[in-house]
């Protein structure tokens, strides 16, 4: 039994180590500076990160006022189950928005701080795409997405460029099975 408690003990303490060595703090404060600047209000910093936005009501507020209208109902109050829906919603206004499925987070991963990076992730996903849209003016959080970078090549040039060997594909010149011994021979006595 002792052996046992043991053994849960460690294994909570590496998750514990990993989830804080997977997080960053200044991303953490970057994001939420962001989410009050939006705002216009400031959010409770006596709080951990993942406590402020846990139940999803400063979430829908935030993205109600990126996008006015994207979340119609935000429970202030109730249990764990009614809290979590003002994340799903949420996460449905974020996908209208733009951002991709794949920069989401779950709801298990802030409810129940199952992956809290992710949700910087995402918030910072959000500050991409916003940038995007022509009637944002906002401030800004993270990298502006890319344009399209075109490339026009003549002709003469792409047919070029068919006649290159690629190094991509490597090589086999002076390639030979010569001196490999794998293993032990088989020694097979009669």
């Amino acid at each position: 039994m002792c052996c046992d408690r043991s053994v849960a003990a460690t294994m909570f303490s590496i998750y514990i180590f990993l989830e804080t060595e997977s997080r960053d703090p200044e991303k953490e404060k970057e994001a939420l500076d962001w989410v009050e600047a939006i705002l216009g209000q400031p959010v409770d910093r006596k709080k951990p990160y993942e406590e402020v936005l846990k139940d999803g009501t400063v979430l829908c507020d935030f993205i109600n006022k990126l996008a006015p209208g994207s979340v119609k109902k935000i429970e202030r109050k109730g249990t764990g189950f009614v809290l979590r829906q003002n994340l799903e919603r949420f996460q449905a206004a974020l996908k209208k928005y733009g951002v991709p499925e794949s920069e989401t987070f779950q709801t298990v991963d802030l409810f129940e701080r199952k992956n809290i990076p992710q949700v910087t992730l995402c918030l910072f996903a959000l500050g991409r795409i916003a940038q995007t849209k022509p009637d944002y003016t906002g401030p800004i959080l993270g990298p502006k997405m890319s344009d399209e970078n075109v490339r026009e090549f003549t002709q003469d040039q792409l047919d070029a460029g068919k006649n290159v060997i690629s190094l991509q594909y490597g090589s086999n010149q002076g390639a030979s099975q010569a001196g490999i011994s794998m293993g032990k021979q088989r020694m097979i006595a009669d």
